[in-house]
């Protein structure tokens, strides 16, 4: 499976901000389209929409990324919804287990559904040299409490958390600036060394769709 062009439908500005920088390290190959919504439940509400519109028009060198907060949400409620969507739109869902050969289910343009979890900051905790170099006043022994290890099950909302570190460490009065954030800590970040499961997952399907192997 190749692709060279990926239409890619995220919740928030944040996003976007993000992988414009992250993706190309990724799969430098790709052309890469963004769709910004006004949060999860916009998206969710547009999407049955957006993908009978791709259903029509997208070329077979294309494909379609969906990309969600988990958030509270169950997160096999919340796939199972997305597959059905994309289903009844007429398209493939289209999967990338880890050692295992992509597969479809459906026809069609092939849609890759991703849940971030639990927000886009857990991906920061994946990555501390990058938070460090951009927070310089972080102490590098906050990288191995155990409240950290695990990017991906931090508790108390990952925002809410990145959002305390950083004022505890003098580099945040107010609330945090998400985008500006995102712009900030893209260019330090190693997809390769990130160790949220929920961003290899996406990463493993990117470089799947692109005919790269990943490590």
């Amino acid at each position: 499976m190749r692709i060279s062009r990926l239409e890619v439908l995220v919740e928030e500005p944040s996003a976007e901000a993000l992988l414009r920088t992250l993706f190309p390290k990724m799969v430098p190959s790709l052309d890469f389209r963004f769709h910004v919504f006004q949060g999860k439940k916009d998206l969710l509400a547009k999407l049955p929409g957006r993908l009978l519109g791709y259903a029509k028009y997208l070329p077979p060198d294309a494909c379609v990324l969906v990309l969600v907060d988990r958030d509270s949400d169950d997160c096999l409620r919340l796939k199972a919804g997305l597959r059905a969507t994309v289903l009844e739109a007429g398209l493939a869902v289209w999967s990338f287990a880890p050692g295992a050969a992509p597969a479809g289910t459906g026809q069609g343009t092939g849609v890759v559904n991703r849940i971030v979890v639990e927000e886009l900051e857990a991906w920061y905790f994946g990555d501390w040299e990058a938070v460090r170099r951009v927070y310089p006043r972080l102490s590098p022994r906050l990288a191995g409490h155990a409240a950290f290890r695990r990017p991906d099950a931090v508790e108390g909302g990952t925002w809410e958390r990145f959002e305390r570190m950083l004022r505890d460490a003098g580099h945040l009065r107010g609330r945090l600036p998400k985008i500006r954030t995102a712009c900030g800590m893209a260019p330090h970040m190693d997809p390769d060394r990130n160790r949220s499961p929920s961003f290899r997952c996406l990463r493993h399907a990117l470089r799947g769709l692109a005919g790269y192997a990943d490590p």
